[in-house]
């Protein structure tokens, strides 16, 4: 399977949550399990369900992250240089209509959609590889819309 790339930070991030579900967070829904199956009939029992669900969750989280953490490329951002946009960027983007538009492009784990930019986005997808000065054209479902970078940065 194909590596994908995401932040030391990133990575760092999932490694802790794991951790959390694994040692703190399940064992104590197994504990609410076992107390919800003593209680009686299962059949009518909202606690027991409730608790199930949530297991449930927990260990769907739990694959999630050890996928996700069994195929990245971890890169470490904060030795990258350059005027090029790549993966750990930092970008200042500016539309026809003057607005501007401030991220950083890092994984789709790592994207919040704002100021953190999925590589993998439509967005991320047309400035990867551009460097400042250059303009590129986003594919949005609201159509296409055109960027000129005016700053590429990897450090804060």
């Amino acid at each position: 399977m194909e590596k994908k790339p995401i932040s030391r930070n990133g990575f760092d991030n999932l490694l802790k949550e794991l951790k959390q579900l694994k040692e703190v967070d399940r064992p104590e829904i197994l504990k609410t399990v076992q107390w919800a199956r003593s209680l009686g009939d299962l059949s009518e029992n909202a606690d027991y369900s409730a608790a199930k669900e949530k297991q449930r969750q927990i260990d769907a989280r739990i694959r999630f992250i050890e996928g996700v953490i069994e195929n990245a490329a971890v890169i470490d951002i904060d030795a990258l240089t350059g005027d090029r946009v790549m993966f750990g960027a930092r970008v200042i983007a500016e539309d026809e209509e003057g607005n501007r538009m401030q991220c950083r492009i890092l994984s789709d784990i790592e994207s919040d959609g704002r100021t953190v930019i999925s590589c993998t986005s439509p967005v991320g997808r047309a400035l990867i590889g551009r460097c400042v000065g250059d303009t590129c054209v986003v594919r949005l479902p609201g159509g296409e819309k055109e960027y000129e970078i005016l700053d590429v940065r990897f450090k804060d």
